[in-house]
C-alpha cells in the first residue's frame, strides 16, 4: 500500500489503493486539462460590428457623380474607425466531461504523484497560528520538487498562510483542486481533511459540505 510522507515527523498516511494506485490514462488526464483550463477562460473579449461604432448615418457623398468609390457609411468595416468584421464576442469556453470520465482522471493524477513518491503529508492542525519559517523548514526536509501543490482544508487557514508566502507553492481548497493542479504540480502536499476529500472524490462518494460553526449563545 502507497503511503504519504509526513512532512515534519516521522511515519506516513495510509493511500487508498483504489484511488491512489490506478492505471495512468493519458487520453482521460489531458481531456480533463483541457476542460480545465478552458473553463477558467474569462471569454470577455469583444469587439463592436458596423451597428454598434456611433456615426456613420448619412450618407459620405452621392452615389454618382463623384468618380470616387460608392459609400454607404463611414463606419463601413473597410474604412478607419469602422466596425469589425467577425470579430470576438463575449462566450463561454466550457467543455462537458462526464463525472466518470473526470473521477478516472483525477485518480490517475494522483496516482502518478504515489507512483513517484511525489506526494506528503502535513500536520495541518499542528499549525496553531501562520509560520512561514515552519512551513518552508518543513518542505525543505522533505526534498520534494517545485512547483509545490498545498492542498487543505477550508478551516485550515493558519496552515494556508504558512505556506502562501512561499516562493513557488500554490494552496488550495480541496473542493477546488482539478485535474490540471495535480497534473501541473512536481509535488503534491495534502492535509488529512484534504485527502479524505480527494479520496471521496476519487471514490466517487458524497463529500459532506462543511459547516460553519456556531458559537453557542451563553445563557
Amino acid at each position: 500500500m502507497a503511503k504519504a510522507r509526513w512532512l515534519h515527523k516521522q511515519g506516513g498516511v495510509d493511500l487508498d489503493p483504489e484511488v491512489f494506485e490506478a492505471r495512468w490514462n493519458e487520453a482521460l488526464v489531458h481531456e480533463c486539462v483541457r476542460a480545465d483550463q478552458a473553463a477558467r477562460r474569462q471569454g470577455t473579449a469583444a469587439t463592436r460590428t458596423r451597428g454598434m461604432v456611433r456615426g456613420g448615418g448619412t450618407k459620405p457623398w452621392r452615389q454618382k457623380g463623384t468618380g470616387r468609390a460608392r459609400a454607404g457609411s463611414i463606419r463601413s468595416p473597410i474604412w478607419t474607425g469602422g466596425g469589425t468584421v467577425f470579430g470576438p464576442s463575449p462566450r463561454h469556453y466550457t467543455v462537458k466531461v462526464n463525472r466518470k470520465a473526470r473521477r478516472a482522471a483525477l485518480r490517475s493524477a494522483l496516482s502518478l504523484h504515489a507512483g513517484r513518491g511525489s506526494i506528503a503529508a502535513v500536520d495541518a492542525p499542528g499549525f496553531d497560528a501562520p509560520a512561514t519559517k515552519k512551513a518552508a523548514d518543513a518542505l525543505a526536509k522533505w526534498g520534494g520538487e517545485f512547483p509545490v501543490l498545498v492542498v487543505l482544508g477550508h478551516d485550515e487557514e493558519a496552515a494556508a498562510k504558512s505556506f502562501r508566502n512561499l516562493e513557488r507553492v500554490a494552496v488550495l481548497p480541496a473542493d477546488a483542486v482539478g485535474v490540471v493542479d495535480v497534473v501541473g504540480a512536481a509535488s503534491l502536499v495534502v492535509s488529512q481533511a484534504a485527502l479524505a476529500h480527494l479520496t471521496a472524490l476519487g471514490k466517487g462518494e458524497r463529500v459532506a459540505a462543511a459547516e460553519p460553526e456556531v458559537e453557542e449563545a451563553s445563557a
